[in-house]
């Protein structure tokens, strides 16, 4: 026993080093393997279609690529196609990398579908989450029950996966639900739609953590604050993000339009009609480059301008116009992200390019496609033209009045019998005249004795 204590504390000083030695060298390594990787911050700040659909995808596998550690999808949007918010959920479920939304704007209706289908949630302070109640596009509430239940289950199924309270993410879409949150000392009643701020969404469980920054959230999750890339847009994304913004797509339909209708039915400038053509290949390029619409809207588009132009040429009763519009809008329509903005756009392009095309009509007339079905030579007399035959080939010729002239008559001229007149006088039968002049169909005949 005596020997024990003797060794006691230096034994014990031993152990006490080891274990020192273990924690300096083996548990940091152990922590850093369980963190390694880059962070790869990917943006989505933009209505939800399939251009943002294709961005992230490319993100996505970039950040496999990079053997990242954490994807941070930056979410500020309005929301947008059901359809491609739920691939693009599927997406972020697949994905071998731990992906955290962080919000620091809104994640408004589609958008809190792809933060609930997160890994984590974080959120700014002055943001928000929720307002996820489908809508069409005049904003109005679409009520039909099957497509809401739909929806609904989607949403909850999506809280559910990180154990987040089912009833909350209904209350985001269902304007029917009424939902208790005892936490925020809140009740959602039936005709609300449930939206929460950072700090009530914290409080709920539908937030892990209020941060002010990508790298906040990094540190947060004990990533390298060093190690952080944001993806960028590529040139073709950025001029294709500029093409199909509302308002540059709908300049570019009215110039398209106007363009090709111009050179349509005032030909022969060449510059509408080239400019107009460009105008439509800008317009389908940037959907395409952007992924919204693929090689069947220019199948659509020139399909529909052919038959428009068949329609000039061709007598079809309206058929082939018909066909060619349909064909030419449902190929506008489908290279946008947005059916309703298509419309819109649509519907602005055209009026304010027929407006135009009449004003050029009408001061450049002449040159006119109408003039190709339109008579418009004068048949004058200087052409040579006469609805009635002039005798002016016999002023000069003599001959014999056949009847008395009464100052009218007929008269034997050459081997021709015409009527004839005089100037008032009075001429016998079978007296030699002369024709004096020709006044339309009048022939006009004077005695040849009175002939200077």
């Amino acid at each position: 026993m005596d020997k024990f204590k003797k060794w006691k504390y230096p034994v014990l000083i031993i152990i006490a080093f080891f274990v020192t030695l273990v924690s300096t060298f083996v548990q940091p390594q152990a922590v850093q393997a369980a963190k390694d990787g880059a962070v790869y911050v990917i943006p989505v700040d933009q209505p939800i279609e399939r251009g943002l659909q294709k961005f992230m995808e490319r993100g996505f596998k970039e950040a496999e690529q990079m053997e990242a550690g954490l994807i941070v999808l930056q979410i500020n949007t309005p929301g947008g196609l059901v359809q491609t918010t739920k691939e693009i959920g599927d997406m972020i479920q697949a994905s071998k990398i731990p992906t955290v939304a962080y919000i620091h704007g809104d994640a408004a209706s589609a958008g809190s579908y792809i933060a609930l289908v997160s890994d984590y949630i974080a959120m700014s302070p002055a943001s928000t989450i929720g307002a996820a109640a489908l809508v069409d596009a005049s904003n109005n509430y679409i009520d039909d029950p099957k497509l809401v239940a739909t929806w609904k289950s989607n949403m909850q199924a999506a809280a559910e996966k990180n154990d987040r309270k089912k009833e909350i993410a209904g209350g985001m879409t269902d304007l029917n639900m009424v939902v208790e949150m005892p936490e925020i000392n809140k009740t959602k009643e039936k005709g609300q739609i449930i939206s929460l701020t950072a700090k009530e969404a914290l409080e709920v469980g539908y937030a892990d953590k209020i941060a002010s920054s990508p790298a906040e959230v990094a540190a947060w999750l004990d990533y390298s604050q060093d190690n952080i890339y944001t993806m960028e847009q590529t040139t073709f994304e950025k001029v294709s993000s500029f093409l199909t913004h509302p308002v540059v797509s709908t300049i570019l339909l009215f110039i398209g339009i106007a363009g090709v209708l111009i050179e349509l039915f005032v030909p022969g400038f060449g510059v509408p009609g080239v400019v107009g053509f460009l105008s439509f290949v800008l317009y389908f390029g940037g959907s395409y480059v952007a992924g919204i619409g693929g090689s069947e809207t220019w199948f659509l588009f020139i399909i529909g301008i052919a038959l428009l132009v068949a329609e000039l040429f061709v007598p079809s009763f309206g058929i082939l116009g018909i066909l060619g519009s349909a064909s030419l809008v449902t190929g506008v329509v489908r290279a946008a992200y947005d059916t309703g903005t298509a419309f819109l756009s649509l519907g602005i392009a055209a009026a304010a390019a027929i407006a135009v095309v009449v004003i050029v009509s009408i001061v450049f007339k002449e040159k006119g496609i109408w003039n190709r079905f339109i008579l418009n030579d004068n048949m004058t007399a200087d052409r040579g033209y006469s609805s009635i035959r002039t005798r002016e080939d016999l002023i000069g010729m003599e001959g014999v009045s056949a009847t008395p002239l009464r100052p009218s008559g007929t008269a034997v001229i050459g081997s021709e019998r015409v009527d004839v007149v005089t100037e008032g006088n009075y001429i016998l039968a079978n007296e030699p005249i002369y024709v004096y002049k020709v006044e339309g169909t009048r022939i006009v005949v004077k005695k040849q004795s009175d002939r200077i």
